[in-house]
């Protein structure tokens, strides 16, 4: 067998493998957008040049987040005719995030042909290469194929898969491939996005089988949880209270519609019950966050233990007094002109486009406003600006001195600390695993990792580039 790395290599996003069995099958796992900013001069990933998408057998998907899911409509693009197998739950909320994405995608083209129209930009070259659009993304999930958590699915002959709960969001998956060459059975587990230990909504992660070889996504990698000790419902009661209720202002959420969005209405919906918010307006301002939100209620079974109980005592898990879903750019724009004190949850989480950068463009120099990041900002973002607290932030060419307050707490974060990814690996017994690969990370924090599994007896461990192939 041979792996390709053709994504998330020594970077958090674009997470993409290309499995090659000696029958000449060929699995992709994973086809996500990069969405880290290229240097100048650095060369752009395109994972689409080192294989031919018409040869390709399958393709499985972990999750929908648009890293993991989103380059699937250009497979098909460029000549992919197979499935994609995944959880039902992923169907669902990867049909919603990828025709959100080629909307936003239709647009960007248009404003590149505008631009291409009129007098041509020196040195820059604009291009509208893998901007898919709403029929290609409509026609991707088409090809969808659903299968059940805990349970083997026959790929071909000799090859099977099995997707195990990882939390992270709803549907989410590590997947365990069997592959039986010549009658020796090699297994490889492809870990998705593991997800954190008692999170809200979701269950904890579900422990895996022995395998020989091991892909990790290190996202937190070097990191732990600062607000560990602190149930999250406290810290989004403490940031709501002084910002809405000591002083008459305004939190923003810059929230991914899926999966984020859902965690803060649920715990923003368990303090109105408990009676520890004040009446202030929540609203929630992302046409596909209302769909996910859908979506979450779909598969109550899927929800962790708790919220099941929150959902039998309260029959809501999401819709509580004074939350206000807005549904179009109008209303959207009218928000500017809501003085009382409220709640913003806008998308997209790390900024880069959304309807968030109006709200964040028209308050970040209000001083009674309060921009809350409540999860990871890949480098190179306006949401990794904010993170770092820049005095000034750059948006559409234009500069903004940052007045307003900003706070950041990774309490909500889907990701599993190291720690837990520590305890996600140890289920793994050193002697018997072949190699293991770290994926899905900033590099200074994977060689942190990788040092300690080594003094933990863990051999073996690679840190692939973009492109490196390896046998298994």
């Amino acid at each position: 067998m041979k792996l390709t790395f053709l994504g998330a290599s020594r970077q958090v996003t674009g997470s993409m493998y290309l499995l090659e069995l000696e029958s000449g099958y060929k699995i992709i796992v994973d086809c996500g957008v990069s969405m880290e900013r290229q240097e100048r001069g650095q060369k752009i990933n395109k994972p689409f040049s080192f294989i031919e998408p018409k040869e390709i057998n399958v393709v499985l998907l972990t999750h929908a987040h648009i890293d993991h899911s989103g380059n699937i409509p250009n497979l098909y693009g460029y000549g992919y005719e197979g499935q994609v197998v995944c959880t039902t739950a992923t169907y669902h909320l990867a049909k919603l995030l990828l025709h959100d994405s080629a909307i936003l995608n239709e647009k960007k083209r248009k404003r590149i042909y505008d631009i291409k129209n009129k007098e041509p930009l020196k040195g820059v070259r604009l291009s509208t290469e893998g901007l898919y659009g709403t029929r290609l993304a409509d026609e991707a999930t088409g090809h969808f194929f659903n299968v059940a958590f805990n349970q083997p699915f026959k790929l071909t002959e000799g090859v099977s898969v099995t997707f195990y709960p990882t939390g992270h969001l709803l549907g989410a998956a590590n997947i365990v491939i069997s592959v039986n060459e010549d009658g020796q059975i090699k297994t490889i587990l492809f870990s998705g996005d593991v997800g954190r230990k008692n999170y809200p909504l979701l269950p904890d992660p579900y422990p895996l089988p022995q395998v020989d070889f091991m892909l990790c996504e290190t996202t937190y990698a070097g990191r732990y949880h600062k607000n560990d000790k602190v149930p999250p419902e406290d810290i989004i009661e403490d940031v709501i209270k002084r910002t809405c209720v000591d002083i008459p202002g305004r939190v923003i959420i810059p929230a991914f519609s899926a999966g984020r969005t859902q965690t803060i209405l649920y715990l923003i919906n368990k303090l109105s019950s408990e009676g520890r918010l004040p009446p202030i307006k929540v609203f929630v301002d992302s046409p596909l966050a209302i769909e996910s939100t859908k979506t979450y209620q779909k598969f109550p079974k899927l929800l962790n233990k708790e919220a099941r109980e929150f959902l039998d005592e309260n029959e809501e898990l999401f819709d509580f007094d004074n939350l206000v879903y807005v549904k179009d750019a109008k209303q959207s724009r009218q928000l500017d002109n809501y003085h009382e004190p409220c709640v913003i949850i806008s998308a997209a989480g790390m900024m880069e486009g959304g309807r968030i950068q109006q709200h964040i463009r028209n308050n970040i120099s209000n001083s009674y406003c309060t921009i809350f990041i409540v999860g990871y900002n890949a480098e190179g973002t306006l949401g990794r600006q904010l993170m770092d607290k820049s005095p000034v932030i750059t948006m559409n060419g234009k500069s903004f001195p940052v007045e307003c307050n900003i706070e950041v707490t990774d309490a909500f974060s889907g990701h599993a600390g190291h720690g837990e990814l520590m305890e996600f690996v140890c289920q793994q017994d050193p002697g018997k695993l072949k190699k293991l690969f770290l994926i899905h990370g900033e590099e200074p924090n994977m060689l942190v990792f990788k040092t300690e599994l080594e003094e933990k007896g863990f051999s073996g461990i690679e840190i692939p580039y973009f492109g490196e192939t390896f046998l298994l």
